[in-house]
């Protein structure tokens, strides 16, 4: 994991183009693309942001780490058409840096990954001419030498430009590319430079990015130029392999395209010219293979062609059906205005006044929103390994990620898609047994922390349990499928469900207990995880009248403290006393050096997925996770020394860089001051964080994107969610006034932010603290949070602002944030 220090975001303004950081030629959205906003009920929004599809930049974290997507998809959409590039860093295909060429344009991809780089599939790729004498022989189809430069602007960078559903680059080969997307089909033009005697296209069937097909099927009708075929392609993070099939057709733009004047298959850099299927070539293991067409250019002007992709993971006769069910008339404008008018009506639901506001603060906001629509993509229909009439959802890259952040989000503005996720989630779990972890392509990947579906489907029941049904989320089928998680050991706990059995023997998972059924390892970050998993469950339990059972699960969510061992120090700093430590089946403790995995680890060790690590951790040091206790802060406190320890510990934590950005058992640090009654210290620390590590330029993410869209949408909005809870920590929005419509309420929640003065550069000082709280022009008991039921009504949440960083949580013993020694969840 990449620690990387950036500029403040105000000191690295760069302005390109009209909503990117990257300018084209392609500089202003077509003219029919700025629709009113209109809610789910179907009634105006007021609004003050009419177009805010225009303040989102594509290309923030396309540099160093952040593997962010700028292509062009739907909200949640399955197809993300992009282009690839040759950079090592191409997890979403692309990567900003100018010096990595393009290699060609797929119609897969994931957002902010780790692991092997995922779904790069379906390329397509154009030639203006090939070789010295323009032959169809002379093609190099081959993916390492058919690449080519892109055309750079005079500052250096591509020129490339991206808005929410499109994509144009500009190549250096003097062919300008255009994509647009629907659900499950890809629109492509190619537009070729005057003079074009012979315009190719290249349809890539096998490469993946990781150079893993096999078993690959293709035909091409030499009548028409369609191409269907597909291939087998490994798991990007697992051990399981999946089918993908792909459907191209080709049109002219104003022109009739004709059948091509030439076609054959390709193996590596030898195409053959007539043969219009793979058995007609000389192919084995892991071989480049596709599909070579010419077509006779347009007489009367430039030649520009259209490309129609549909993908499936099916069969290539379902991708056909895709691309045309719902691209009927290769309409790119048509298809691009839609698109754009999806994202525009789903963003448009949050609002802000911008007065006194940097406009790339504005800009970081709807760019983290839109990033949190990315993933979980909709495979509805798409579904290989059984039938259902409900919702199939996939990139699930990972629970682990997300569930801390983007479903709280979800909940304040997407009911709906929400709803549907958790339907598809409970259907895989009626079908594989245990709820999805990690999932890519339809393929089970390897689990990160625990059974984290478990507090997705605990946040969508706790806000929602009301309109559960109105949702079509059944609350039977969703309690069955936690007590799966909860009370079942599955056959591999690397790839779903939990080590429930030593876990329910012990209440942690211990150092020394091999048993068949998965790896020996994150035994202290698994036995967090699965203690406030077993909260969420507790919290669904109680609403549904199943009092034991919340109570059971209320005393499981406590296990943490069973890895806590009073007596270990920090070396060298012996004023911090008792961490998380790793611990055998005896109850005797392991030791884990508290550094470790730290940039102060004397070993620089990563805690990485590794079979191999007998630490006890994943991807953060012992210092970090014993702050990881989300359902109970107040124990912790107790632990750790009463509220001054405390605070000095998380100032520690800061002071000597053990918080860690990029890592998600770091992302509530920041705020949890609140627990011990300095509010004022969350909103200065969480201010830092943004302003030291995010920003609006290609190097604006500090690591893999995964969750960071909507970690610092909440920081802007100056909230911190609670999962599984009714509850959302409280500070001071990076705006005068921020509000959110919910369709399933009807209602639009607004939260004022009173004597708002601005934003501090370096996030330190500056009139941005709480000292009041009014909902609906009554006094609320507390500075620090705010509960659920006030976006239920759609209140307006007013906040008194001052630059006193001393500010408390208020008066009251119910003015703390809930815990749950303290009797708040019960």
């Amino acid at each position: 994991m990449l620690r990387l220090l950036f500029l403040p975001l105000w000191a690295t303004r760069i302005v390109f183009g009209a909503s990117t950081n990257v300018q084209s030629s392609e500089s202003v959205a077509p003219s029919s693309v700025s629709p009113s906003i209109i809610t789910s009920a179907g009634s105006p929004l007021a609004t003050s942001i009419q177009d805010p599809a225009s303040l989102v930049n594509l290309f923030i974290g396309t540099r160093n780490g952040g593997h962010t997507f700028p292509g062009a998809t739907l909200p949640h959409g399955m197809v993300k058409v992009g282009m690839d590039t040759n950079s090592p860093g191409n997890h979403a295909g692309y990567d900003g840096d100018p010096q990595f060429n393009a290699t060609g344009f797929s119609q897969l991809h994931d957002d902010g990954t780790g692991g092997a780089v995922p779904l790069s599939l379906f390329k397509l790729w154009a030639f203006k001419s090939c070789g010295q004498f323009d032959t169809f022989e002379e093609c190099p189809t081959s993916i390492a030498s058919r690449n080519a430069p892109r055309k750079n602007l005079s500052t250096g960078l591509p020129d490339d430009f991206a808005e929410p559903g499109y994509f144009s680059s500009n190549l250096s080969t003097g062919i300008r590319v255009e994509l647009t997307a629907t659900r499950r089909a890809a629109l492509h033009k190619y537009t070729f430079p005057a003079g074009t005697r012979n315009p190719r296209m290249v349809v890539d069937i096998t490469n993946d990015g990781q150079q893993s097909s096999t078993d690959p099927i293709m035909e091409l009708d030499s009548e028409t130029g369609k191409v269907a075929g597909g291939a087998s392609f490994a798991a990007s993070f697992g051990p399981d392999r999946f089918r993908a099939f792909s459907c191209v057709d080709f049109q002219g733009d104003g022109f009739d395209l004709g059948q091509p004047k030439e076609f054959g298959a390709w193996l590596g850099n030898f195409p053959v010219k007539q043969s219009t299927n793979i058995n007609q070539l000389y192919f084995g293991f892991r071989d480049e293979l596709g599909a070579l067409l010419t077509f006779t250019p347009n007489g009367n002007g430039t030649t520009s062609i259209l490309a129609r992709v549909g993908v499936s993971f099916i069969s290539p006769d379902q991708a056909c059906a895709n691309a045309e069910e719902e691209i009927p008339d290769f309409n790119l404008d048509r298809v691009r205005s839609s698109a754009r008018a999806q994202w525009n009506e789903l963003l448009g639901r949050i609002q802000v006044k911008t007065d006194n506001v940097d406009p790339e603060i504005v800009s970081l906001l709807y760019s983290s929103a839109y990033r949190t629509h990315i993933s979980p993509a909709d495979y509805t229909g798409e579904n290989p390994k059984w039938n259902s009439t409900e919702p199939y959802y996939d990139s699930f890259y990972c629970n682990w990620d997300t569930y801390r952040t983007l479903y709280s989000w979800m909940a304040l503005h997407d009911p709906d898609d929400f709803a549907r996720i958790i339907r598809g989630m409970i259907n895989i779990q009626q079908h594989e047994g245990w709820l999805p972890e990690c999932r890519g392509a339809t393929a089970q990947h390897f689990i990160q922390g625990g059974s984290n579906g478990d507090p997705i489907l605990g946040e969508f029941f706790v806000k929602f349990h009301e309109h559960a049904a109105a949702l079509n989320v059944s609350s039977s089928a969703l309690y069955t499928a936690l007590l799966a998680d909860a009370e079942k050991q599955p056959p591999n706990w690397d790839l779903q469900g939990r080590q429930v059995n030593i876990w329910k023997k012990l209440g942690y998972i211990p150092s020394d207990v091999w048993e068949v059924g998965g790896t020996n390892t994150k035994q202290v970050s698994r036995t967090l995880e699965y203690a406030f998993d077993d909260f969420a469950i507790s919290q669904v339990a109680k609403i549904l009248g199943k009092k034991q059972d919340g109570a059971k699960y209320s005393k499981r969510a406590g296990n943490f403290i069973n890895v806590w061992n009073p007596n270990t120090t920090v070396p060298g700093n012996d004023s911090i006393v008792g961490m998380m430590q790793p611990r055998f089946a005896d109850g005797t403790f392991n030791f884990t050096d508290p550094r470790h995995c730290s940039v102060n680890d004397p070993t620089q060790a990563t805690c990485f997925l590794n079979a191999a690590n007998k630490d006890g951790f994943y991807e953060g040091s012992p210092i970090v996770y014993t702050q990881y206790v989300l359902q109970d802060t107040a124990k912790l406190i107790q632990l750790q020394g009463g509220n001054q320890k405390f605070i000095d510990r998380l100032n520690f934590i800061f002071e000597q860089n053990y918080f860690d950005s990029t890592d998600e058992p770091s992302q509530q640090i920041p705020f949890m001051y609140h627990y011990a009654n300095r509010p004022g210290l969350s909103t200065q620390r969480s201010r830092q964080v943004i302003a030291q590590f995010y920003n609006t330029s290609t190097n604006g993410l500090p690591g893999n994107d995964g969750a960071m869209g909507s970690f610092v949408a909440f920081y802007l909005a100056g909230l911190y969610p609670l999962p599984a809870t009714r509850q959302f920590l409280l500070s001071s929005p990076y705006f005068p006034q921020i509000s959110f419509f919910n369709p399933i309420f009807g209602k639009t929640t607004t939260i004022k932010a009173n004597n708002f003065k601005g934003n501090p550069i370096d996030g330190t000082g500056g009139t941005v603290f709480v000292k009041g709280v009014k909902i609906d022009g009554k006094a609320w008991k507390s500075n620090c949070f705010i509960e659920w039921e006030a976006f239920q009504q759609g209140s307006t949440i007013e906040l008194e602002l001052t630059d006193d960083i001393n500010v408390t949580c208020g008066k009251g013993s119910d003015a703390l944030p809930p815990s749950l020694s303290t009797g708040g969840y019960n």
